[in-house]
């Protein structure tokens, strides 16, 4: 059963609870802490040769990043592909008016990672406006007669003028309902195309990061059977939009007025419980979960855990089960960069390969956006992520000034 919780109580937040667990928890967050994914005009400030890159000037603290690869290069083959060749310099010139978007947020003193592929996420379809012949699919959709079915759609329905990508939540929608979704990407093209013409407008020219957008666009699917919102005028507005796009959710849309509803439905102690390194499994092992500035760690111990048969089994079956956890934990602490994982060691190579398959299937499950790179030659299996917004941690703490930040208090005596 999958629920979600809205309260407004100081600020927007909603909470994805799964079989009455935690998942992840999503917040209104301002403008300027959630960028992945916004769109700038900006003016390249200075062109580096020896790293092939520009630094460009958006409006932000710090200039964005724009790597040559990321840059989209005047005849350029229509599939994506960079042109070997190209040099930084020979793209862009100091002063010029660029537009680009975020690729990835800034990361303490660093700036912004941009590109000028630009993409407009919707519901059911991404558009990318300047990469005209492209049409995909999401990997996901494994059923070959439904990819067959959405490509036919997707060629019907997409614009001369930009690529499209039919996403994950499009499997088993209808004709209408696809094609008016990617009408609304073609009208939001349109304003960022006459905004952008503007001369006089820099900085911020798109932003789809609004908490209801992000959740009817990511969150919400038909294994929602409940969602209860403290606010009736914003439950209302739920509904309408899901009736747009012809969600059976928008008849499971409930307002709750008595009290603090993240209190009620113990949302605040699974927060605090997600901001702790000890993680407990079922079997009376844990988990324990750190963060350092290049990567994240996470070490599976076997606690109390003695198991019923072979040594083996007991460790695969733990191991299967950490696996599950830390897909969990990876979603709702949300983890990026690189995140390495300390399972306890096996002997057989068959379940290392089930431990690995089984990971994989819990990212499928949990819609962990990770890829898993494989085992390193210590044993320790890495996985990477895209960065999407602030950790958990980074939203719900802060710095001590009496530890320093090292979680520990030196002795007084």
């Amino acid at each position: 059963m999958k629920q979600i919780i809205i309260t407004t109580e100081n600020y927007i937040r909603a909470a994805v609870l799964e079989e009455g667990r935690l998942l992840e928890v999503l917040e209104d967050e301002p403008k300027e802490e959630r960028l992945a994914g916004n769109i700038y005009k900006g003016k390249v400030i200075n062109i580096v040769p020896g790293i092939q890159a520009a630094f460009i000037d958006i409006g932000l603290k710090k200039n964005a990043f724009l790597y040559v690869g990321d840059v989209q290069k005047p005849g350029e083959e229509e599939d994506g592909k960079a042109l070997v060749s190209a040099h930084i310099e020979n793209l862009l010139k100091e002063g010029q008016e660029v537009v680009v978007q975020i690729s990835r947020e800034p990361v303490g003193g660093k700036g912004a990672r941009v590109t000028t592929r630009l993409s407009l996420p919707g519901r059911y379809a991404v558009l990318l406006p300047g990469n005209k012949s492209y049409l995909g699919i999401s990997r996901e959709i494994t059923e070959e007669q439904e990819r067959a079915r959405l490509l036919e759609l997707g060629a019907m329905y997409k614009p001369a003028e930009a690529g499209l990508i039919i996403r994950t939540l499009a499997e088993g929608v209808e004709e209408p309902e696809f094609r008016a979704d990617v009408a609304r990407l073609q009208a939001m093209q349109e304003k960022l195309k006459q905004k952008i013409s503007n001369p006089t407008l820099t900085g911020l020219v798109y932003s789809n990061n609004d908490l209801l957008a992000r959740l009817l666009r990511e969150t919400i699917d038909e294994r929602v059977e409940k969602i209860i919102i403290d606010d009736g005028e914003m439950a209302e507005l739920l509904r309408v939009r899901l009736r747009e796009i012809k969600s059976p959710v928008a008849t499971r849309v409930w307002t709750d007025l008595k009290g603090d509803l993240f209190e009620r439905y113990n949302v605040n102690y699974e927060i605090r419980k997600a901001l702790l390194p000890k993680v407990p499994l079922e079997s009376g092992g844990y988990l324990v979960i750190e963060q350092t500035e290049a990567l994240h760690v996470v070490d599976v111990n076997s606690g109390k855990y003695i198991g019923k048969n072979s040594l083996q089994d007991t460790l695969l079956h733990l191991n299967l089960e950490a696996a599950e956890e830390i897909a969990r934990q990876i979603k709702l602490r949300n983890l990026s960069g690189m995140i390495i994982l300390d399972f306890i060691d096996l002997e057989k190579k068959e379940d290392w390969e089930e431990l690995l398959a089984g990971l994989k299937k819990f990212f499928l499950r949990y819609r962990v956006k990770g890829k898993v790179m494989g085992i390193t030659n210590l044993g320790l299996v890495e996985v990477t992520r895209k960065k999407e917004g602030q950790t958990l941690k980074a939203r719900y703490t802060e710095y001590c000034p009496h530890c320093g930040g090292k979680g520990w208090l030196e002795r007084t005596q």
